[in-house]
């Protein structure tokens, strides 16, 4: 088993899911049960998944949850996109947000 606390993407995920909190308290309060909810929750599955993946035992069941938290990435990209083409963020917020996940 691997201990989640040392690895610094698992760190890394914790400032974004802070960030991602910040983020969505400006969005509309009509989005509350919308995209807020989807972006918060998809946020913290990113550091929850590292972090439930060094609990197995085997590599290939480790990098499983690392891939379910890549995917979780790619979700939360794409509902930042969607936050800028809805003009909730700006065009910069959302990449600056993107850009951190990228790392």
């Amino acid at each position: 088993m691997r201990n989640f606390r040392d690895l610094d993407i698992w760190k890394d995920a914790r400032i974004l899911v802070k960030e991602i909190y910040i983020l969505t308290e400006s969005l509309p309060e009509n989005e509350k049960f919308g995209l807020i909810s989807q972006i918060n929750r998809c946020a913290i599955s990113i550091p929850s998944n590292i972090a439930e993946g060094c609990a197995k035992s085997s590599n290939k069941d480790f990098c499983r949850f690392l891939e379910i938290s890549l995917g979780s990435c790619y979700e939360l990209e794409t509902q930042l996109i969607l936050c800028s083409d809805l003009e909730f963020i700006s065009l910069e917020i959302a990449e600056t947000k993107i850009i951190f996940i990228k790392i």
